[in-house]
C-alpha cells in the first residue's frame, strides 16, 4: 500500500511513497508465472539509438509526441534555461520521504548527449529532481520509452511512473521501472478507486522477470493501453497486468522521478552519484 499520496497541479508537489510492505509484495509476485504467454517484442524496445518516427506493436501504431535525445549541452546550474521549465519538474519542495527536495538546477544537467541527475547532499540535504518529458500535458494511454542507466547510489531510488493530471491517487498510478539505485526493480500499477487514510492498494501483476538495475545501460517501456498494461526491459516482457481495476482510465502525466528512499532509512551526507538519460520517447 501507499503511505500518503497529495499534490497539487502546476509544479506543486505530489507524494507517491512505497511502504516497506508493498515492495516485500511485490518481489514476492516476481517469480515466473506460467501462463502470461508470449508476447510479440516491438522491434525499438532494446534499442540503443533514440527511435524515430511511428512504431508498431502489440497490433497498434504508435505515434511519437515527445522525443528527446539532449543534443545541447546545459552545465550544472542552466538546465532550466537551455530546456525550459516544462522539462525540469518539481522544484523546491520535498520528496516523498521528506528527506530530500527537489532542485532541478543543482541536480540536473546535460553533456555529450546525456540528461545527468547528480544525486548528493548540499548543505545538509539531499537534492532530488523529476523532469518531465512532456510537462503537465494530459494523455489517456500511451507508450513511454526510456534509455538510462544508474549508478548503486545508497539512499537513494528512482520512480519513473504515470501520474493524473488531476493529482488525485484514485485515479491510479503506473510505474516502471521503480526501485532503489543498484538494486532490484519492480513494475506496478495502483488499482483505480481503492485509496484509504492508509494509503493505496496495488495489483500484483504476472511478472517474468524483476531484473536488476547494474549500472549498465538499458531501456524500459511502458505500454498503457485500454485494459491492458505491459511492462518492457531490454526488449524482454517483464510484467502486464489486464485487470480492470489495475489499468487506469483518466489522463496521466510521465514523471522521471529521483529521490530518497521510501523505507525510513537515512541517507548518509557522502552518498553520491549519477542517473544518466540517453533519450526519452512519448507515444500516442
Amino acid at each position: 500500500m501507499r503511505i500518503r499520496a497529495r499534490g497539487h497541479h502546476r509544479g506543486k508537489k505530489h507524494h507517491r511513497a512505497r511502504s516497506a510492505a508493498l515492495l516485500t509484495a511485490v518481489a514476492a509476485a516476481a517469480t515466473v508465472v506460467i501462463g502470461v504467454g508470449h508476447v510479440p517484442e516491438p522491434a525499438d524496445a532494446a534499442s540503443t539509438a533514440m527511435p524515430t518516427g511511428n512504431v508498431t506493436s502489440n497490433g497498434r501504431v504508435w505515434k511519437p509526441v515527445v522525443s528527446q535525445n539532449f543534443s545541447k549541452n546545459a552545465p550544472l546550474g542552466t538546465f532550466v534555461k537551455t530546456y525550459g521549465s516544462t522539462w525540469a519538474g518539481y522544484s523546491g519542495f520535498s520528496d516523498t520521504s521528506g528527506k530530500g527536495t527537489y532542485d532541478p538546477n543543482r541536480v540536473l544537467s546535460v553533456a555529450a548527449g546525456h540528461l545527468d541527475y547528480y544525486l548528493r547532499t548540499r548543505n545538509g540535504r539531499p537534492v532530488v529532481a523529476a523532469p518531465l518529458p512532456n510537462g503537465y500535458k494530459a494523455q489517456t494511454y500511451g507508450r513511454y520509452a526510456i534509455r538510462f542507466r544508474s549508478d548503486a547510489v545508497a539512499g537513494y531510488k528512482m520512480a519513473f511512473l504515470l501520474w493524473p493530471t488531476s493529482d488525485k491517487w484514485n485515479d491510479g498510478e503506473i510505474d516502471w521501472p521503480d526501485g532503489n539505485l543498484g538494486s532490484r526493480i519492480y513494475p506496478a500499477s495502483a488499482i483505480v478507486g481503492t485509496q484509504t487514510a492508509s494509503g493505496m492498494k496495488f495489483d500484483k501483476p504476472a511478472v517474468t522477470a524483476a531484473p536488476t538495475m547494474g549500472t549498465g545501460w538499458h531501456t524500459a517501456v511502458t505500454e498503457w493501453t485500454s485494459g491492458h498494461v505491459r511492462w518492457y526491459w531490454d526488449g524482454k516482457l517483464v510484467g502486464q497486468t489486464t485487470k480492470p481495476s489495475g489499468v487506469p482510465t483518466k489522463p496521466m502525466r510521465w514523471t522521471l522521478q529521483a529521490e530518497t528512499n521510501t523505507e525510513g532509512k537515512a541517507v548518509s551526507s557522502s552518498a553520491h552519484g549519477h542517473i544518466q538519460v540517453d533519450w526519452v520517447v512519448q507515444y500516442k
